[in-house]
């Protein structure tokens, strides 16, 4: 177990690593220069030349691409070139905002997919397994920035229900988190009926019911404590996801996250910025998916981590 967690750390530190190059990289390919977009373009180029070597963009790629790696190393990842200030601060002030967002999206996305993945398992076939089987299609394949707008357009701008945008109450919560999570809903629900289908059919299920056994029973404890080895799979790396892929929603609903301040980094060209927040993103889905590496020796006693 030592030697497994060991070395799924070191792979960690691979993955961040290589993350960090891709960004790096990416974002100095990307046409733009921070220079003259802080500078504005009345600037003549010896002012945007001298801003440059200030900011140390005039070094040799390979250049900055060390004193990046040796400052993140030393936990320094620099200020921001637009707002001035450090941008881990930046970065975690927004963490909780994304967090809270996406917690209630998978929250509401597991206490609607199971049931519905439960039930249509348990009635293979009929009406209520077909009707479940195209909302969860539905929902896994319409668009999140056009669901988005739509919620806009109904519950906020004819309905009036609810706010399209900010995050100063709990009903500022309400459609972006459903619209993050109607996506997640149509994939665990497939996911959870088609597992428990499987699960149902074993021998180990059916010696349960020879025995006598409650079928809830058989149910709770059998079935789908089996099943959800994949389900906790994806829901990890839903998380990973979420972090990432909400840059859209929060987007169109102003949701003031991570999404939205690595929106504006990119626009504005603020390389710590934009660094700063694919680190911070690809740190929490990397410990997201080590901690469900190891909760699968827990939920299934044949798995065995070496």
């Amino acid at each position: 177990m030592t030697t497994y967690i060991i070395r799924r750390l070191i792979f960690s530190v691979f993955v961040l690593w290589g993350a960090l190059t891709v960004v790096f990289l990416a974002v100095r390919a990307v046409p733009g220069d921070p220079a003259q977009m802080m500078l504005g373009t009345d600037a003549t180029a010896a002012e945007v030349n001298a801003l440059r070597d200030k900011l140390g963009l005039n070094r040799p790629l390979p250049v900055q691409y060390v004193v990046y790696l040796g400052q993140t190393l030393r936990f320094d990842l620099g200020e921001s070139l637009r707002l001035a200030q450090p941008v881990a601060s930046l970065v975690a002030e927004r963490l909780p905002t994304t967090g809270r967002l996406a917690l209630t999206a998978i929250v509401i996305a597991v206490l609607i997919s199971f049931p519905l993945g439960i039930a249509a398992a348990l009635r293979p076939g009929g009406t209520l397994d077909a009707i479940v089987s195209v909302v969860s299609l539905l929902g896994q394949s319409v668009p999140g920035f056009w669901l988005g707008i739509m919620f806009i357009l109904i519950f906020a701008r004819s309905l009036r229900l609810l706010p399209s945008a900010g995050d100063e109450t709990p009903a500022h919560l309400v459609l972006p988190s459903i619209t993050v999570a109607l996506p997640l809903v149509g994939v665990l629900t497939r996911l959870v009926r088609s597992g428990l289908l499987d699960v149902l059919d074993e021998d180990y299920i059916r010696t349960a019911r020879a025995k006598g056994l409650p079928a809830q029973v058989v149910m709770w404890r059998h079935a789908i404590r089996n099943m959800l080895i994949p389900v906790i799979t994806v829901v990890g790396l839903q998380v990973g996801h979420l972090l990432g892929g909400a840059v859209i929603t929060e987007t169109v609903f102003a949701w003031p996250g991570v999404g939205l301040l690595l929106v504006d980094a990119i626009t504005n060209r603020d390389y710590p910025l934009v660094q700063a927040a694919i680190l911070f993103i690809t740190a929490i889905f990397v410990t997201i998916n080590f901690l469900v590496d190891l909760s699968y020796g827990a939920l299934d006693p044949r798995v065995r981590l070496q």
